[in-house]
């Protein structure tokens, strides 16, 4: 199992604020955080054209479905086929996103909570983020520490 922390410096943050808030992005209280959603959005199509299946892991509905209408957005050129936990083809679309455990074996966890999932080991990789924001910052450390502490050592790549 591998483990994945995306960090977004400050710059990274901005643009990918700015990219998400254009497109008829509600404001809401996900806008400030959301720079690493659309990252995790952009992700989920490299990973599907990669022919991977993934799991998109939210705090809760609100959050899986902002997700949902973010991949929307995407380009029609570059569409990419997902679904909400529960909805569309028997067994998923190639991505799959919920606020739930997921039912399915997938290859990817991209992990959008603030705590270490309990079935992260079912993947054989785990994507996490470490937004610029202090506080979102803070729950990053600890779910590297959780890894840790789990006989993971996750590697680091920074974005921006």
């Amino acid at each position: 199992m591998s483990v994945t922390f995306y960090v977004l410096t400050e710059s990274a943050d901005s643009v990918n604020h700015a990219a998400s808030s254009t497109a008829a992005e509600p404001h809401n209280e996900l806008s400030p955080a959301s720079a690493h959603f659309a990252f995790a959005c952009q992700l989920c199509a490299d990973l599907y054209r990669a022919k991977q299946r993934v799991f998109v892991y939210t705090s809760d509905q609100q959050q899986a479905e902002f997700i949902d209408e973010l991949l929307w957005q995407f380009d029609p050129d570059s569409f990419v086929p997902h679904n909400l936990s529960g909805e569309g083809p028997a067994r998923g679309a190639p991505i799959e996103i919920g606020w739930q455990p997921p039912r399915q074996s997938r290859q990817v966890l991209i992990n959008l909570t603030d705590k270490m999932p309990d079935f992260a080991r079912r993947f054989a990789s785990v994507i996490e983020f470490v937004p610029a924001e202090p506080a979102l910052k803070a729950q990053a450390r600890e779910r590297y520490k959780q890894y840790r502490q789990a006989g993971i050592t996750p590697e680091t790549v920074t974005i921006g």
